[in-house]
């Protein structure tokens, strides 16, 4: 189980570091499948920040609390999982959206 664990920490952060430096943009979800015009709508350098960021706390997170055979530890996981996803969502949708000015 520990190997388990260990493998899937590395995939999460290096797959952080891959959105990171700026080769796996065809990971972020929706943003490979946007058209030319929705992708304008993003900046793409704090979409990589966020989803960086949020792969490397699910991998942190993924390591210390899934190590265990524990059943809070599980539990907890999941709470914590879920509540990065959320605020990666809203970051997503707010703090990496380029700001228009209306006429």
């Amino acid at each position: 189980m520990f190997i388990v664990t260990i493998i899937i920490t590395a995939v999460l952060a290096i797959l952080g570091i891959i959105i990171l430096i700026g080769k796996g943009d065809m990971l972020i979800a929706g943003y490979n499948t946007a058209s030319e015009k929705e992708r304008k709508k993003y900046h793409i350098k704090r979409l990589r920040l966020i989803f960086c960021i949020l792969l490397l706390l699910l991998a942190t997170t993924f390591f210390f609390l899934f190590g265990s055979d524990s059943v809070e530890n599980h539990i907890s996981f999941v709470v914590l999982a879920t509540l990065l996803a959320i605020v990666s969502l809203v970051l997503a949708n707010t703090w990496a959206k380029k700001k228009y000015k209306k006429n």
